[in-house]
This record gives structure tokens, sequence and C-alpha cells, in this order.
């Protein structure tokens, strides 16, 4: 049995787990509202380019009336036969399941797409160092070279996610949009956490090219938030101060849909086919930051719900500490009394 000297060391070891994990969670907390703000900040940017897609598709024709073929190279459908697979995780660990249940949702699509060659770009340490011992390296197209499928990495972005600038996505995009359009890839997906708040969150597999619907997610994959995982987050957003309703932007929404419905012949400055053209590779890239945004946003979310778990069996373990202190003492002064009057009644 340990002694009190022992047990005492034992809880002042805790106590200073336990300050630590505190600090880290509202640390995060902080990072939290900021992330949340950085994404709306976004929105009305991106809704707006929807927007204009939509109204330019509703008077430029898409399609050749000659032949019918499309247009706009990122519209064409081709048999999928190499896919690039985007994979976004943290550079961070103490964030829970966060980058576990990430990497779980590549590996399953990994297995449904078995016989195609895969190519994987991973933005995050964590998901970089989880496939990198799983599958081998390569450049971007090699991996076809050998005449059979295979699923190689042939990209990493370390370090960015915490300082993350447009910069990143709209460069990603444009490399994209080049192979896509040379024929080398025929399909790209990205997995990531989806954030709304910190209770409506979802895991999802997004289909990026080919384009199928402006405006509208294309899902591969996706699973929403287990009870369990809501309450948590519910448990820490309450002592962190963080809200739990995303914010109401219905009326910027409707304000930005309004320009794609509204029965207006536009007069623009280019031709709708040529501006249309152009806008098309704007929109893949910011469909990437924004899930790049999401995912910082909900990996906040997840260190600070798993931090204040952290933080409660902390408190737990100190009191069932103290409590064994308690018990070890008294049973000493319990055995030293009945030794003194033992003697006193042999006397």
């Amino acid at each position: 049995m340990a002694n009190i000297l022992d047990i005492r060391r034992r809880i002042r070891s805790v106590t200073n787990t336990r300050q630590i994990t505190r600090a880290v969670k509202m640390m995060s907390a902080a990072r939290l509202r900021r992330a949340q703000d950085r994404a709306l900040a976004a929105r009305p940017y991106a809704q707006m380019l929807t927007s204009v897609l939509k109204s330019l598709v509703s008077r430029a024709d898409i399609f050749d009336q000659e032949t019918g073929d499309l247009l706009h190279p990122l519209l064409v459908r081709r048999e999928e036969q190499n896919v690039l697979l985007i994979v976004v995780t943290s550079d961070m660990g103490k964030a829970g399941a966060f980058n576990a249940n990430i990497l779980k949702a590549a590996m399953r699509f990994l297995e449904s797409k078995s016989g195609k060659n895969i190519e994987i770009e991973t933005i995050g340490r964590k998901g970089r160092d989880f496939l990198r011992r799983r599958f081998a390296a390569s450049e971007p197209g090699k991996s076809r070279a050998a005449g059979s499928a295979q699923t190689t990495l042939v990209g990493e972005q370390i370090g960015v996610v915490g300082k993350l600038q447009y910069s990143l996505a709209s460069e990603m995009a444009e490399r994209i949009i080049d192979r896509y359009e040379k024929a080398e890839i025929d399909s790209v997906y990205i997995v990531f956490n989806e954030f709304k708040s910190v209770i409506a969150q979802r895991l999802v597999v997004e289909q990026i090219l080919p384009v199928e619907q402006i405006g509208v997610q294309t899902l591969a994959d996706a699973k929403e938030m287990e009870i369990e995982e809501k309450k948590r987050a519910i448990e820490a957003a309450k002592g962190a101060g963080v809200g739990l309703r995303p914010a109401d932007t219905r009326e910027a929404d409707a304000r930005a849909a309004a320009f794609a419905t509204a029965p207006v012949d536009y007069i623009y400055e280019q031709p709708p086919r040529e501006l249309f053209r152009s806008l098309l590779p704007k929109y893949i890239g910011i469909q990437i930051f924004r899930a790049l945004l999401e995912s910082v946003a909900a990996e906040h979310a997840a260190r600070m719900t798993a931090m204040e778990s952290a933080t409660n069996n902390a408190t737990d373990m100190i009191d069932s500490l103290t409590l064994q202190m308690n018990r070890i003492r008294q049973a000493k002064i319990t055995k030293e009394i009945i030794e003194i009057v033992s003697g006193a009644a042999a006397l």
C-alpha cells in the first residue's frame, strides 16, 4: 500500500496536469471563437460567387449546341480510374478522436475505391504521419506507370493549418484544376470535419471535381456526431462561454440567393460564357478554403471538449486520491491510539 507521502506527490502531479488541461481548454475556446468568426466572414463571398455562377448558368449555354459536349472542362465527367484524395487533419494532438475519425473515414473511402489509382495529398502533420506509414510516397502521376492500381502519397502541407491563408487553397486549386483538365486525374475528393457549431458537426467526404451542381455538395460519405459527443461538447461549451447555436445568416443568404433567381437581364462586362469559364476555378478554390476553415474550427472544438473531459477526470482522480490518503492517515492514527491504550492497560 502506498504511504501518505507518495499519495501527496501523486495529488500534486495530477493537480499540475489539471492546470495544464484547463489552460489548453480555455485557449482552444478562444481560438474557436476566432475560427468561427473567420469562417463566417468568408461566407458572404462564397455565397455571392455561387449565386453569380448560378445566374450565369441560367443565361449562358454551357453545352455546345452542335455536339452537345460541355463547354467547361471542370464539368466533364470521366470514368474514375485516377482519383485524388485530400485529407485534412491537424498538426497537433490533444483533440480527442478528431484525427482518428478523419483517418478512419479516409481509409473507408480507400476501401470503397479499391482497384483504382488513388493519390493522397495530406494537410496536417497527423494525417501525414499516419498515411506515410502505410503508403509509399510518389510524384503526381507516377503511380500509373506500373500498370496496376496503387495508392500513393503525392503531397503534404505541414504547419499551414495554424496560419491558414486563402493563397494556400488558391494554389492547391490551380494545381488540381490543371491536372484535371489534362485528364491526369478523373475526380477529386476531400475528407474533413464540417463545422457549423459546437454541436452541429459532421465528418464528410466531399467530391470537388467534377462539379456536379453549382452550390450543392456532392457527398461520398457523411457521419454525424454521436449523442454522447454532443453532450460532452455542450458541457465543454458551457464552461468556456462558447455559443452552441450557429450564427444566423439567413438574411445574408437570402440576399445572395436573390441574385441568382431574380428575373433580371444583367449586363455583364464580359460575355456570360467567358465569365463562367473564369469564375468556376475560383469556385473550386473557395470550396477548398471553406473546408480548411471549418476543419480548423472543428479541431479547436474537439480539443476544447477533450480538455474538458481531461480536467474532469483529473478532478475525480484528485478526489479519489484525497479520500485514499485520509483513510490511510486515519488508519495510522487509530493504530497509534490502540497501541497507547494497550500499553496503558498492560501497566
